[in-house]
């Protein structure tokens, strides 16, 4: 086959293309580019990539093609243009070129030099293992054949650094004005003119390295496999390792993420003599072929002397890539957990109790969140996806852990993690993938030296459960979800209720700890529609008169409308939970300080009667609110979910309506349905769950308060099971007793916290408060169905009925 035989067919590539685009938009597989920040796509042109499943080949050139516009060359095994005439002139068509192509490098340059980009998968086929470090920690890919290690293919850096010296030579013939070789060059490539030439000689050879990271990798059967087996049902193991793997990732919900690395320029420092060496050379070939051929045909000792400075230089290119490469990792979850367990088989260790495991994977994770040169999945950099990690309550770690047990790796006892002998065995090269997806995972991760680094410091102090590091640790991870759903929630779909709103103060969730806390610690737990802010005044006095003082941020609070409109009243309850456990860390003692729907989660967090709980106080909280509005809520809230299956109202029909709070800087003014909906079931629930508060309680209550209706409090009062409970009544208009410090409300806890004497007004002055309506309280809303209590879908409408916030 000549030249021509290979011409990009537009049309096949085009249709190739688009063909992609329909399936990729049904199929599991989301395809993600990470750093393209200094346009490496487009400016780019030779790109190389790890090689692990068959169909990732086609990858690289859709998102080249997509993101630039071009038609890219690719370099496939030769293997596949053997399968048909018919998928080898696709293959054809489509840019690609077999790997043993005569002339394969001059070929590639000359398209370059023509405006194409090149891909190359420099290990030289599918690394199933993911092993690319020989036992001394060089870049090596293990040869299953030849039972050794082998460098990397240098081709790239050849082809690279080759095609960079003949731009020089290119530009040197401009600057000299040698014409005749400038005509000779612009026809030998083929192109229009000699300006043509010059910008394509102008452009700098940039070598980018990618790296491609599937996440996660499972072993089930899925359609493939049992299509396979339907027609064969004795298919060969490698087969069935093929179909399992790939069939996973193509058809399940798998990230495949695409990491660029900075682009690397090839360059020589040549000597005078090596120069005038290389203008001899150069001005008596007439051919990149003859180019490339140097290595080849040096017959005179002055060529074999450029040879083996050119060759010393491919290997340092080719190095530099191949660590650029490695560099790109996309860590996540399974990594970090195969790695650790390997180090522990390796030293011997084939049992871990549960605690020691979870503590020291949770350590090294929050290491890592240190480490700006180790690239996270997006799992790990958001905490709402592996909160519970540092007790094992993890949906990902489970994950990971079902497919070890399912290829007998390891089994979950009562108390610990026991490993089997396997994991210290060879592995088939052909099937490792289905028979020990562990090793892969800690094959894959090797080469990046920070996740080696934390796994040391973390198994190090194993046995050490330092409960003031682990709180920190539990607070940054409340800082992290507090900007990841800021950003996520402040994207251009969720801009129209956004823009709505005005809170301007600090949102964040906040820790105040003096060097010496009083022995009883404060958790603050703001209401509804609002954020720490709401309570951060109060804070900042406790902490002054020397009590530690937690923020909580509720779930979607803080953030944008759209995330309290994904959450339920279950997750504003985990916030408190947490920031009591964060608190825990630092004092003796927890007293709870709920304001509003803050408050019904304080006694609900106090019913669970967890240690070192010292009393819980709420104040303005609701069992039952004045806005009558809410007695639609059971009918709108069904009706969003009815219409949220429909394509034209994936929101539903009314998801928010307009609020008018008492502090538009701190709180919404867009109310979710759904949060309403939320606020009656845990009304429900908080009154049936009164009977279960034996700590010591103080509740506060304006008697004239907008939102809440003002008997709630008796009827919490009588509730309640605690023995010391005390009932205050505060003359006021507002419902923010504690951030305005309503009638001294401040001084009322106090006294309580420290178990002074107080003039408790146990009756509301000057006022006759109506009873709580039988029907905001007394019917039980209808319980959430299942998928209900998982996320909502996000809504965008507004409306008409004004609310309070509760």
């Amino acid at each position: 086959m000549n030249e021509k035989d290979f011409e990009i067919n537009k049309g096949i590539y085009d249709w190739a293309v688009r063909t992609f685009q329909s399936f990729h938009s049904r199929i599991g597989l989301n395809v993600k580019v990470h750093n393209n920040t200094a346009d490496q796509l487009e400016r780019g042109q030779i790109f190389l990539f790890n090689h692990f499943a068959r169909f990732e080949t086609v990858i690289p050139p859709y998102i080249l093609h997509t993101e630039t516009g071009c038609y890219a060359r690719s370099v496939a095994d030769h293997h596949l243009f053997e399968v048909s005439d018919g998928f080898g002139k696709l293959l054809r068509g489509v840019g690609a070129v077999p790997n043993n192509l005569p002339g394969l490098l001059p070929f590639l340059a000359a398209e370059i030099l023509r405006g194409r980009k090149v891909v190359i998968f420099p290990e030289g086929g599918m690394i199933k293992d993911r092993r690319v470090l020989d036992d001394e920690g060089q870049f090596r890919i293990f040869s299953p054949t030849k039972q050794e290690f082998r460098k990397h293919h240098r081709g790239a850096a050849v082809l690279a650094l080759t095609l960079e010296i003949f731009k020089r030579r290119i530009l040197d013939n401009f600057e000299e004005g040698n014409e005749r070789r400038i005509a000779h060059w612009q026809k030998s490539l083929g192109m229009n003119s000699p300006e043509e030439l010059l910008e394509a000689a102008r452009k700098p050879t940039l070598v980018v390295p990618g790296n491609i990271t599937f996440y996660p990798i499972r072993i089930d059967d899925n359609l493939l496999t049992r299509g396979m087996q339907w027609f064969n049902d004795k298919p060969s193991r490698q087969a069935l390792e093929e179909m399992a793997v790939e069939g996973n990732i193509l058809f399940r919900d798998t990230d495949m993420d695409v990491r660029l690395s900075d682009p690397i320029t090839p360059s020589m420092n040549w000597s005078w003599w090596q120069k005038a060496l290389l203008n001899k050379y150069f001005a008596d070939i007439h051919s990149l072929d003859e180019f490339f051929g140097l290595r080849e045909n040096a017959n005179k000792w002055t060529e074999r002397l450029l040879v083996t400075a050119i060759s010393r230089e491919t290997e340092h290119l080719r190095d530099a890539y191949m660590a650029g490469l490695y560099k790109g990792i996309t860590v996540n979850l399974a990594h970090i957990a195969s790695a650790l367990i390997m180090r522990l088989v390796r030293h011997g260790q084939m049992e871990i109790d549960f605690a020691s495991f979870h503590r020291t994977l949770y350590r090294t994770l929050k290491s890592l969140h240190n480490m700006p040169d180790v690239y996270l999945h997006r799992s790990l950099n958001w905490p709402d996806k592996y909160r519970g990690l540092a007790d094992g309550h993890s949906p990902e770690l489970d994950r990971f852990l079902d497919t070890c047990a399912k290829a007998g790796l390891l089994v979950r006892g009562a108390t610990s993690y026991r490993f089997s002998e396997r994991l210290l065995e060879k592995n088939d090269f052909r099937t490792v993938r289905l028979d020990n997806p562990l090793i892969v995972s800690a094959n894959e991760v090797a080469p990046v030296s920070g996740v080696g680094k934390a796994l040391t410091e973390a198994i190090a102090r194993m046995s050490d459960a330092n409960p003031q590091e682990m709180a920190n640790y539990l607070f940054d991870d409340e800082l992290k979800a507090y900007g990841w759903n800021r950003q996520h929630f402040s994207k251009k779909k969720y801009a129209d209720i956004n823009q709505k709103e005005t809170a301007s103060q600090d949102a964040r969730p906040f820790l105040l700890v003096p060097k010496a806390p009083k022995k009883v610690g404060v958790l603050l737990v703001h209401g509804l529609l609002a954020s720490p802010a709401e309570v951060r005044g109060y804070g900042d006095e406790l902490f002054a008169q020397g009590h530690a003082v937690m923020g909580v941020r509720l779930a979607g609070h803080g953030t944008s409308p759209w995330d309290l409109h994904t959450r339920t009243w279950q997750d504003w309850l985990n916030s408190v939970r947490r920031g009591y456990r964060i608190l825990s860390g630092f004092v003796d003692e927890v007293m709870v300080v709920g304001f509003s729907t803050g408050g019904a989660l304080g006694m609900l967090l106090a019913a669970e009667q967890p240690d070192k709980l010292a009393g819980v106080v709420s104040v303005a909280t609701p069992l039952a609110v004045k806005d009558k509005n809410i007695a639609l809520v059971p009918l709108v809230h069904r009706l969003n979910r009815m219409a949220s299956w429909l394509p034209v109202t994936p929101d539903g029909i009314i998801p928010f309506y307009e609020n008018d709070p008492e502090h538009p800087d701190i709180n919404y003014r867009s109310m979710p349905v759904s949060a309403v909906h939320e606020l009656r079931q845990m009304m429900y629930t908080l009154r049936h769950t009164l009977p279960q508060v034996h700590a010591r309680t103080l509740l506060i209550q304006g008697d004239n308060d907008p939102v809440v209706e003002p008997d709630s409090i008796n009827q919490l009062m009588a509730g309640l099971a605690a023995r010391e409970k005390h009932l205050h009544w505060v003359r006021a208009d507002v419902h923010g007793l504690i951030y305005d410090n309503v009638g001294n409300t401040r001084a009322a806890i106090r006294a309580f916290m420290d178990g002074t004497a107080f003039a408790w007004t146990d009756t509301p002055p000057n006022a006759v408060v109506a009873p709580v309506p039988k029907q905001a309280t007394e019917k039980e809303p209808k319980k959430p169905a299942k998928a209900e209590q998982k996320q909502k879908k996000p809504a965008a409408k507004k409306a008409a009925a004004k609310r309070s916030k509760a």
